[in-house]
């Protein structure tokens, strides 16, 4: 079949080599505008933008999809089917229409749950144990439409960054098996089951204040947030002195002697442990303001913190 794909970062890369791959043929991609980034803030192309480049397919690089001008490039493609794989903006109905298969979506939630931006940070954030990737049929509502495929992913200690990209190496085949099934006529979409009674968790996208670690939730709530936010926004917590420091996912333990008020830490030579409103987190590697990431030890013992130190927001009471 002709394909028109549609993505813009790494982990819609999977999908995108899997289809130049296979039998079918990919005639455009669209992605987002060059974006800055680095600390020259120079224009850099979208990771998909590079694949299609390399591939010498022709490149559609734009925000929107409402444009006219972009209505005509994708009719001109004449595709069969479009795809999308997190490109960043909705498709409006009069450009779903086009393909004659319309557009399939790769999700990476386990449908209805999580329709949104950030499903996979949401999942790990909320403390689920598993999640899935869903393939479903493009509708004008958000994630609303029928779904040919589900496959099941366990979370374990994942941060969103890792089950991301786990998650885009096995989706990229689901898609293509998808794919096969819709050109030779077996593909079968089902409707999205709401369960009754269940208000069913959306994914709107992080901010930087998803990321305020303050210690003042139980050990597994702060270790689901960490991971949840890792690599981005990020997590951080404040230190005695007020400025920000950097927390990649640590891990949570059982030590009966790690007591204290939400927030306080205990510094042995190997370890940093840190008193949450329930049990305790070991501190992996940190990151002092202005400063690169480091072992947790190795911070504690330079930083000449008083004995009944805290992290978080705790200074002034």
């Amino acid at each position: 079949m002709r394909i028109i794909f549609a993505g813009t970062p790494e982990p819609a890369v999977p999908t995108l080599r899997a289809l130049i791959a296979s039998h079918h043929d990919v005639v455009a991609v669209v992605t987002r505008p060059p974006a800055r980034s680095g600390r020259g803030r120079t224009l850099k192309p979208s990771p998909v933008a590079l694949i299609a480049t390399q591939a010498q397919i022709p490149l559609i690089e734009t925000s929107t999809l409402k444009d006219p001008e972009i209505h005509q490039r994708i009719a001109a493609a004449g595709p069969d089917l479009g795809i999308v794989v997190a490109y960043g903006a909705l498709v409006p109905a009069d450009v779903l229409d086009m393909p004659q298969h319309g557009w399939i979506n790769l999700h990476f939630s386990d449908l209805p749950k999580y329709r949104g931006a950030a499903p996979v940070q949401r999942a790990i954030l909320n403390g689920e144990v598993t999640t899935a990737s869903s393939v479903f049929q493009l509708e004008t509502g958000l994630d609303t439409g029928p779904v040919f495929s589900r496959l099941p992913v366990d979370i374990g200690h994942m941060t969103s960054g890792e089950l991301l990209d786990a998650m885009a190496v096995t989706g990229a085949q689901q898609i293509i098996e998808v794919v096969d099934a819709i050109e030779e006529g077996t593909a079968c979409a089902h409707a999205q089951v709401m369960p009754e009674d269940t208000v069913v968790p959306l994914a709107p996208r992080l901010s930087s204040a998803d990321g305020v670690i303050s210690f003042d939730e139980d050990a597994a709530a702060v270790d689901q947030r960490i991971r949840a936010v890792t690599p981005n926004p990020g997590a951080y917590t404040t230190m005695p002195n007020g400025k920000r420091l950097k927390l990649e996912s640590g891990e949570v333990v059982e030590h009966p002697d790690v007591t204290g008020a939400p927030g306080t830490l205990h510094i042995s030579k190997r370890e940093v442990l840190v008193s949450c409103r329930e049990g305790a987190f070991r501190l992996r590697r940190v990151a002092p303001e202005g400063k690169g990431w480091m072992d947790a030890a190795a911070w504690a013992r330079g930083a000449r913190l008083d004995e009944d130190a805290r992290l978080g927001h705790w200074q002034g009471e």
